[in-house]
């Protein structure tokens, strides 16, 4: 059986061909998929009985299953999302005034093991699909009831969640054209944020197939202590990888680069880091997202002092930077920035019998 999640647009028309409907027979499934949140064939009312019978023999509409749903006291939500063998991934949504944003993932665990993400001590499970990816923003639109109203709940979304998304290319740029297509979520292209860590390819791909916003996990000012911190650093180095985020706003000079850079207390925090930050981007136009670093067991790091995170800011936004520092929510359902919860598979054996609790993982 077939699962319609799986397609694009393009896709589910192919298919749709190959069944011998017309391309509009596509669109109408997509929009009940997509716009109403609809798995069942039969309540797609507006579809010829003898389609909906043959859409049954053959497709189905499987959304990942939500394991749990959690509310944190300051109204962020997060889904542990179920993507089969052991494996699980989370979805968060984080309301704010005048926008809901959804975090979701693209992969179970991760391959490319930055120094101070708890994500990369389960190694790289598997890449998840077009229906998981999608799926995520499926069951979070219907949770919150977004299906059943005008009015739009989630207005942005932003791939930050578990894995490395221009390492799962294809699958990414489904999820990211449903996203965007009017007969699907209809989101803005400004709104749909890909953070990548630095596949410098992959970026120049995502420019000519699916120019979103792109935010970039930096964390470091030179390619030494990149190096170590971020070690895909050690093929695409900083160099690269400026002249591939210049590249990126061609198509777009007005947007920018967002560059997300965690704060480690005596690692990458000092004034003099700062100013290397200012010398590296110099031409890139960007702003920056400081994380405070949230330890985790194991780690050898530690978060920054509050007045030293602040002082760092100061000096990117005296030379003219926008700098942002970002705020913790769902911290009392372990839904803040790379804490996890659930199990996963430990696929680098690293712990006893293989399998990690995600809420000992906090990065």
């Amino acid at each position: 059986m077939q699962n319609l999640l799986d397609f694009d647009a393009d896709g589910l028309t192919a298919w749709f061909a190959e069944q011998g409907e017309k391309p509009f027979r596509a669109r109408q499934v997509l929009r009940w998929m997509h716009r109403s949140g609809v798995a069942d064939f039969d309540a797609m009312t507006d579809i010829a009985k003898s389609l909906r019978e043959k859409l049954k023999a053959r497709a189905v509409v499987a959304p990942p299953t939500v394991v749990s749903d959690k509310l944190s006291d300051d109204g962020a939500r997060k889904f542990l999302i179920g993507v089969g063998s052991g494996n699980a991934v989370e979805t968060v949504f984080i309301p704010e005034d005048d926008r809901g944003t959804l975090c979701i993932s693209t992969q179970a665990g991760c391959a490319l093991d930055c120094a101070f993400c708890s994500t990369g001590k389960q190694g790289f499970n598997r890449n998840l699909t077009v229906a998981e990816i999608i799926g995520q923003l499926w069951q979070a639109n219907n949770a919150l009831g977004a299906v059943h109203g005008d009015e739009r709940v989630i207005s942005n979304v932003v791939m930050m969640g578990m894995g490395e998304p221009l390492a799962n290319y294809d699958n990414t740029i489904a999820a990211l054209r449903l996203m965007l297509d009017d007969h699907a979520y209809g989101l803005s292209r400004r709104r749909v944020t890909v953070s990548t860590s630095g596949i410098v390819p992959a970026i120049d791909r995502l420019r000519e197939d699916c120019p979103v916003a792109l935010a970039v996990s930096l964390h470091a000012p030179n390619d030494a202590l990149r190096d170590e911190l971020v070690p895909i650093n050690q093929k695409y180095p900083l160099k690269s990888l400026m002249a591939a985020c210049l590249r990126y706003l061609e198509k777009a000079p007005r947007d920018f680069i967002t560059f997300e850079y965690t704060m480690m207390a005596g690692i990458n925090d000092s004034d003099a880091h700062a100013r290397e930050l200012l010398a590296l981007v110099r031409h890139v136009p960007c702003k920056f997202n400081l994380i405070p670093f949230n330890p985790f067991p194991g780690s050898p790091f530690r978060r920054s002092p509050a007045d030293r995170v602040r002082r760092f800011g100061e000096i990117l936004i005296q030379a003219g930077i926008v700098t942002t520092t970002r705020k913790t929510r769902g911290d009392d359902i372990d839904a803040a920035c790379g804490q996890l919860a659930g199990q996963v598979r430990d696929k680098t054996r690293r712990t006893a019998g293989g399998v990690i609790p995600i809420q000992e993982l906090r990065s």
